[in-house]
């Protein structure tokens, strides 16, 4: 049987690879040693073309479809790995039909949720973890992705201004529909309440959380975010048309906090024109990140685009310019303040974090000497202290390299 692949675009040292043995017995010298989530089938990480790929040994009706499925997520905007390929027509030196692999890009600086527990095992830490899973669950809800087996092992978590952005991993199960029933959210939500409650005594029974911690009302709490998240998006709103002017504007604003752009909106009124309902039709989520990028050019999380965006307006502030072009201020804030914070950063500690996030925790770390000093402490010192205390001991999470996620350093936030 050939050996065959399927990519967008195919790199030809992916041909160099031993595809005709199992992928658990690859050699040790192929493999990138990230940690890995919990996961029913093999998954290895390798390293080729200056890039890390991550392999999934499954059937070959299942690796297309999910190399499909993800390839239409990605269309769609929503956060979740990039599939690379599919490789199929494998079988062994004696003739043996090998499973096929799919193929997805390693998504730079993220974590497993087991590595994120190594560094910091609090109840807090886990609220925050459901806190992302929920926006992405909504996220996906909303243009019609069923999941069919949402936890934290199928879900990669980067860093985003003291919270966390999920990024959905695993879509074998998931089916993209045009609208999703009331029955498959609450089934999809369901299940990831029991999913994440069992991993997280998983979790109490390896020592990484307290065995007081409540996990049942740490897995409610998803429950709750969801349908608070889920109701500000879609709840229909109804109201007098003297109030229509301030009442739209409201609802309007009050989802751009939340991080969302209203892209379409319902208005209708009674027959005789004296009560309103407005309901968004269509919401996309990234507002404060679109508009850093649009001002700046920076890519960030949606978290770390709010805080680079307040700082902006601090500084459009502080240099009393109100009144100048947004533009115009952005790009001098961009070259008089964040560039010169971020090249700061030794090139040998600059997988640590990400620029947007480094710059986040100098503001952190800034607050912190002030208070501490009773008077304002200047950009350049807080960058140097940073750089100097805090940085160092933090681990390279670009892509960190142990097997072992315990072998990471602790780090409290």
């Amino acid at each position: 049987m050939p050996l065959e692949i399927t990519a967008s675009r195919v790199d030809p040292a992916l041909l160099d690879l031993p595809w005709s043995v199992p992928l658990e017995d690859w050699p040790e010298e192929l493999l990138a040693a990230l940690p890995r989530g919990i996961s029913r089938h093999v998954v290895r990480f390798v390293r080729i073309s200056g890039r890390v790929l991550a392999l999934k040994e499954i059937s070959g009706e299942l690796a297309h479809r999910e190399y499909q499925t993800l390839r239409m997520l990605g269309r769609l905007g929503v956060p979740a790995v990039q599939p690379s390929a599919v490789v199929s027509g494998r079988e062994t030196a004696t003739g043996d039909e090998l499973d096929s692999i799919l193929i997805t890009r390693h998504l730079q600086f993220s974590l497993p949720y087991r590595a994120v527990f190594t560094q910091i095992s609090t109840p807090a830490t886990a609220r925050r973890l459901l806190d992302a899973l929920a926006v992405l669950l909504v996220r996906l809800h909303l243009v019609g992705f069923y999941w069919g087996d949402v936890s934290l092992s199928n879900t990669l978590f980067r860093r985003d201004a003291g919270a966390f952005a999920a990024y959905l991993v695993d879509a074998e199960t998931g089916t993209l529909e045009e609208r999703l029933s009331d029955g498959q959210r609450d089934y999809d939500l369901d299940l990831a309440r029991t999913n994440i409650i069992g991993e997280l005594m998983d979790l109490q029974a390896g020592d990484l959380i307290g065995e007081d911690t409540d996990v049942i009302e740490i897995g409610d709490h998803l429950v709750r975010r969801y349908r608070e998240l889920w109701s500000a998006l879609t709840a229909r709103e109804s109201f007098g048309a003297d109030e229509r002017g301030w009442r739209v504007s409201g609802r309007v604003e009050q989802l751009n906090q939340l991080g969302f752009d209203v892209d379409e909106l319902e208005i209708t009124t009674d027959l005789d024109g004296t009560t309103v309902s407005i309901q968004p039709k269509v919401v996309d989520a990234g507002h404060h990140a679109r508009r850093l990028m649009r001002l700046t050019g920076i890519e960030a999380q949606e978290n770390q685009a709010r805080r680079l965006l307040n700082d902006l307006d601090q500084y459009r502030a502080y240099t009393d310019q109100q009144a100048e072009d947004e533009e115009f201020v952005a790009h001098e804030w961009l070259q008089r303040r964040y560039e010169p914070v971020v090249r700061a950063v030794p090139r040998s500690l600059r997988a640590k974090l990400q620029p947007p996030e480094f710059f986040h925790e100098v503001l952190e770390h800034k607050w912190f000497l002030s208070e501490r000093a009773g008077h304002d402490v200047s950009f350049d010192d807080a960058v140097q202290d940073y750089i100097l205390t805090v940085l160092p001991r933090r681990p390279d999470e670009k892509s960190l390299v142990t097997t072992e996620t315990s072998a990471l350093p602790i780090m409290e936030d």
